[in-house]
């Protein structure tokens, strides 16, 4: 029999290198992504393998040797930067006696903690079950036997069913709320539309600069930190580029490599911001030294939800870190291509507001007399 041990907050970190090129740079993001989560590092075991062990991800002996690193540390939890199977995660709990998670969990874990808006939470406890969807099947092997359970099921079935069952119930539920959550999305969307402005989303890797980039942009005050995911839920305000243009702009969650499957399916609602917008303003770190790792993952996750053929305007961010000046990059034809700029310290600001002018401009009236009806209001 096994049952899971409680989650804990004294972590040991496990981050293997299979041969990528940027192994140190995804062993950073991996320590930034548990502090994010509030969870305290007490160590971080690394290893050199060709190919995951099909029990235990790490192989036996480097098991043992992070057993005994847990013993000695003290660790409650063990996170692996890596995505483990139903019988791994199991095999390795029953090895190190303590709780383990994977870099799925991990991210889910800390959007749990960021949704505030009831769409953010449906959203991640939607996520959250689909992901426990496939432990249920080998991962929770103490729940094939039978209980008793007056009222919740049928005559033989085990708790396993039941588990299944209840969770099944509940996932449609969800399913169908943010279906309701969808059409009101869709009439905003159709009354943007009518009062004739432009949507233009914020989309780029988590902690590039969007959410402090929206506020500089728009005099907004929504929430801004230097961590992941500081941001889950959509929001959109008014924009006016100049007295001949506006725009309707919205901040969206940011991206990561791996970003979980189940993740991407659950947010689609919140994305359809980026797949319905007529630009997107990708942020990059420019002073991150996995700037073009990130914009290949961004550019990944903007094709699984179908917003691959939307226009771009790449926006170079933090530039004041690095001693850039800002500055407009044109095509052979004068189209703007990219910008640089600081939210931060507001250089390149007015660029950025020239750029998507003249991107958008030709797509826009004059000033309309209808008032957007999203104007000024959270998503």
């Amino acid at each position: 029999m096994f049952d899971r041990p409680d989650q804990g907050d004294q972590a040991i970190l496990v981050c293997l290198d299979f041969g990528e090129a940027d192994y140190e740079e995804g062993v950073q993001e991996c320590t930034d992504l548990v502090r994010s989560a509030g969870v305290s590092i007490h160590g971080v075991l690394r290893g050199k393998r060709s190919r995951p062990d099909p029990a235990l991800f790490a192989g036996k002996g480097k098991v043992e040797e992070l057993a005994a690193l847990v013993r000695a540390s003290e660790a409650d939890v063990v996170i692996f930067n890596h995505q483990l199977s139903p019988g791994q995660e199991r095999n390795l709990e029953r090895a190190l006696q303590c709780r383990v998670i994977d870099r799925s969990s991990l991210i889910l874990d800390i959007f749990a903690q960021r949704a505030r808006s009831h769409e953010g939470k449906l959203q991640v406890e939607l996520a959250q079950l689909s992901h426990l969807a496939t432990r249920l099947v080998r991962g929770w092997t103490h729940l094939e036997r039978q209980k008793g359970g007056i009222g919740l099921r049928g005559p033989g079935e085990t708790q396993l069913e039941t588990d299944r069952r209840l969770l099944g119930n509940r996932v449609k539920m969800l399913k169908d709320r943010l279906v309701q959550v969808q059409k009101q999305r869709h009439t905003q969307r159709r009354g943007r539309i009518r009062a004739g402005f432009a949507s233009v989303s914020i989309v780029g890797y988590t902690n590039a600069g969007k959410s402090t980039l929206f506020n500089s942009l728009t005099k907004a005050r929504i929430y801004a930190a230097d961590q992941l995911f500081a941001t889950l839920d959509t929001t959109s305000r008014r924009l006016y580029l100049n007295q001949d243009c506006s725009i309707v702009l919205s901040d969206t969650v940011g991206f990561i490599r791996d970003l979980p499957h189940t993740l991407v399916a659950a947010f689609r609602a919140t994305l359809e911001e980026t797949v319905q917008a007529d630009l997107l303003l990708h942020v990059v770190d420019s002073a991150s030294s996995m700037r073009e790792q990130q914009v290949a993952a961004v550019n990944q996750v903007l094709a699984e939800i179908g917003a691959d053929t939307i226009p771009q305007l790449m926006v170079w961010n933090k530039t004041d870190l690095r001693g850039l000046p800002p500055e407009i990059e044109y095509d052979d034809s004068g189209r703007p291509v990219s910008v640089r700029v600081s939210a931060l310290t507001g250089e390149g600001l007015e660029l950025l507001r020239t750029a998507i002018a003249l991107l958008v401009s030709n797509d826009l009236p004059q000033e309309p007399n209808q008032k957007d009806p999203d104007c000024d209001v959270t998503i």
